[in-house]
């Protein structure tokens, strides 16, 4: 499993041209999940998201996590993470989850995020999604387990 974070001022993500999650401050995951992957993994990724020190302190320094800061997540599912792109010039997804394992990877992981987290907002699994954001810094991080 795998997790592209970045810290945002701000991120949105709309569907068919209506808004369907949006975060201020916080983070922004993009979310691949491989065939490997079950909910120990999602369980480890998501505590690694949430406890990833990447907002600044009062000495401007990265040693506070989404929590301490109180900052959004907007988690959005994204296939193309789990791409093998080592050879030729098309990816390959062999590695990634069949798509019904794929949403309930997903559903999961969001559900666990709510548990856990006040702020939690997503995307559609699976749908033609257009994310925007405001990148802060940028800081940008990819975590996988």
């Amino acid at each position: 499993m795998k997790a592209l974070i970045q810290r945002v001022n701000s991120a949105a993500v709309d569907i068919n041209g209506q808004r369907h999650g949006e975060i201020g401050p916080g983070i922004l995951v993009l979310l691949g999940i491989e065939k490997k992957d079950d909910q120990a993994s999602a369980d480890k990724l998501l505590k690694k998201v949430l406890g990833y020190r990447i907002f600044s302190d009062t000495e401007g320094k990265m040693n506070l996590n989404l929590q301490q800061s109180e900052g959004g997540l907007l988690i959005v599912s994204q296939f193309t993470l789990v791409a093998d792109t080592q050879k030729g010039l098309r990816p390959g997804f062999s590695s990634g989850a069949t798509p019904e394992q794929g949403e309930k990877l997903y559903d999961y992981f969001v559900e666990q995020a709510r548990k856990l987290h006040h702020d939690v907002a997503t995307g559609s699994f699976g749908a033609d999604m257009k994310v925007s954001l405001l990148n802060d810094g940028p800081v940008t991080f990819m975590l996988e387990v």
